[in-house]
């Protein structure tokens, strides 16, 4: 009799998709049980600042995890394919996507379409781990192509903002406002010379204070974070409990300092996340302990925060033709071509600059398919809509932005949730019925943890204690037998005879070196 292996489904199936379904049956156009408008002191406009700061917690403290569980000094090695994936690849995403907002929304300018356009251009990056880490990329995806997907995921979240913030400095250009480089609602009048005035402010505030500060920030907290728990477990100060949660206590720390300087907080939570596994010690300490902590922390983040976006979707939005010319039928075509063209053709026009990552056309089909929209577009979403005046105060231009962009981000991120979420299966069982052959390169022996536990995706009993797994993602590029750390100069009588560590260090660990060589 056929049955169903459960460890097939994606879990975007399993987490994802049904979080958003509860938060719609819980939210106020059903059961009316989780309205964010009627929380707290139940002021106006609340439910936006519930918004931004949920999707920032959310989306720092999974950015922190995926920085770590990337390979040692990924980032250095593969920095060109990184660019590639961050400038031309997001500026075609960036122009493509407001092309399709054009051709579909009417009643809003072109300036304004740049602006949507912006918020969706970032890959989600939560999807797109689900995407690069779940069992099927275990069995068909080469890792490769799975390590530069998260990556560029991971990245790109905190590189939307130049895109968005040219946008939105291009669109006050036109706007009659006193010219001033510190005012918050600050912007610039109709003559050639604000020009420069607006580029200033995007050179300065944005790619130095904004990315650049980030990235800076982030290296130096993650490198401080990776010497300050070398020095503690050497002292044996850590506890298990402790260490595995601290990629959540530096998320939430890089996530307040960032609020409190105004840089990005979603590229330094990035850039710190690898700063933090720079030599590869911390992802191979958490697999010596087993960690299952980060996961389990993964999974309510997720369902928690996609439920709340099921919450609060605006459905009386998606249909308004009187004032936006919004419509459901508009929606759909623009999530169908946002689909076709937002990623796949430039992922088809620069994969050949990537050879280690993307190998050949559908590999490049593949990543361009999958770069699904979601939590990192409302974010960008509740950062635009901070930007400009309320209602009463803003200009035309600026009012019809702020009536298109809330329903168009938000459909386009239902919408990405429920096709990327049901692309999986679909593809899977095309793969089983075609019967296309997993990937068995580069097995790895892993340990058991009960023997009710069913094998993992793509790999086999290796014998009562262990499995063997093809083409795992998590592998720290550190021998995971032994953590290799300096030793001071006094040693306690609790301490490892040094003579000892020194030989099986010399027998055992790997040499990071060779990394910076291959």
């Amino acid at each position: 009799m056929p049955t169903l292996d459960v460890s097939e489904l994606n879990v975007v199936v399993s987490v994802l998709v049904p979080a958003v379904l509860f938060g719609i049956v819980l939210g106020p156009v059903a059961a009316k049980f989780l309205d964010a408008k009627r929380w707290g002191s139940a002021t106006a406009d609340q439910q936006d600042a519930i918004t931004l700061g949920v999707m920032r917690v959310m989306i720092g403290i999974q950015l922190v995890i995926a920085g770590y569980q990337l390979p040692a000094k990924y980032i250095r090695l593969h920095y060109k394919d990184l660019i590639v994936c961050l400038v031309p690849i997001m500026a075609l995403m960036w122009l493509a996507t407001s092309i399709c907002v054009l051709a579909t929304i009417p009643k809003i300018s072109l300036l304004a379409t740049l602006v949507i356009g912006a918020c969706v251009t970032s890959t989600d990056p939560i999807l797109s781990q689900a995407v690069a880490k779940g069992p099927f990329a275990d069995k068909y995806v080469a890792r490769p192509l799975r390590e530069i997907i998260s990556a560029e995921a991971g990245a790109n979240d905190g590189f939307a903002s130049p895109f968005l913030m040219l946008a939105v400095n291009l669109l006050r250009l036109t706007e009659n406002r006193r010219e001033t480089l510190v005012e918050r609602s600050r912007g610039v009048g109709n003559d050639t010379k604000d020009v420069g005035i607006a580029l200033g402010n995007w050179i300065i505030e944005t790619l130095l204070y904004i990315v650049v500060l980030a990235i800076v920030y982030g290296a130096v907290t993650g490198y401080c974070a990776r010497m300050g728990v070398r020095f503690s477990l050497f002292r044996r100060w850590v506890d298990s409990e402790s260490y595995l949660l601290f990629p959540t206590a530096l998320g939430l720390f890089i996530v307040g300092t960032c609020g409190a300087i105004g840089t990005s907080d979603l590229l330094a939570c990035f850039v710190a996340g690898c700063a933090l596994n720079w030599d590869g010690q911390f992802l191979a300490e958490t697999e010596r302990r087993h960690d299952e902590v980060n996961s389990c922390i993964d999974v309510m983040l997720n369902f928690g925060g996609f439920m709340y976006i099921g919450a609060t979707l605006p459905w009386p939005e998606f249909h308004q033709p009187a004032t936006t010319g919004i419509t459901y039928a508009r929606l759909f075509g623009l999530g169908f071509l946002v689909l076709l063209f937002r990623r796949v053709p430039a992922l088809l026009l620069t994969y050949k600059i990537m050879p280690k990552v993307v190998k050949n056309w559908r590999e490049a089909i593949f990543m361009g398919y999958f770069g699904p929209i979601g939590v990192g577009a409302v974010y960008y979403l509740q950062h635009t809509r901070l930007l400009f005046p309320k209602e009463g105060v803003a200009s035309s231009r600026e009012h019809e932005l702020l009536d298109a962009i809330c329903p168009v981000v938000y459909f386009l991120v239902l919408f990405s949730i429920v096709v990327h979420g049901i692309s999986i299966p679909i593809l899977s069982a095309i793969y089983r019925f075609c019967h296309v052959r997993p990937i068995t390169e580069d097995a790895v022996e892993i340990r058991r943890r009960s023997i009710y536990m069913a094998p993992p995706a793509n790999a086999f009993n290796g014998g009562r204690d262990t499995f063997i797994v093809y083409n795992r993602f998590f592998r720290p590029l550190v021998n995971i037998v032994t953590l290799p750390l300096a030793r001071p100069r006094n040693h306690s009588d609790n301490d490892i005879n040094s003579e000892t560590e020194k030989e099986r260090r010399k027998s055992q660990s790997v040499n990071i070196q060779q990394v910076d060589t291959a």
